[in-house]
């Protein structure tokens, strides 16, 4: 694992290529092989899977699965839509989404 950790508002992360352009990535839904090109497209996906959307927070897109203490939680602008949301999801729905490279 190589590269620069950097410290930003109180946060330390590690930027494994900094002097590279960043690599866009793409949630794919893996039964089906689709691409997730907006919140209509996820939000049908998560509710076929058994998560509930939240509607408490007007920022947000919020979904929780009742069997479990996770939260989905995600920016209102798909454009703001950023791999940390998508290995959010991946992470709590395994073999189901797959983060890739464009």
């Amino acid at each position: 694992m190589s590269g620069v950790w950097v410290f930003k508002n109180g946060v330390v992360r590690l930027v494994e290529n900094p002097g590279d352009c960043p690599r866009r990535k793409l949630l794919v839904h893996l039964p089906t092989n689709e691409a997730i090109t907006s919140y209509e497209v996820l939000e049908r996906k998560l509710l076929s899977l058994g998560w509930e959307r939240y509607y408490d927070d007007p920022d947000l897109l919020q979904f929780h699965k009742r069997s479990t203490i996770h939260l989905i939680s995600l920016p209102r602008d798909f454009s703001k839509f950023k791999s940390i949301h998508m290995y959010d999801i991946v992470v709590k729905n395994r073999n189901e989404f797959e983060v890739r490279d464009i």
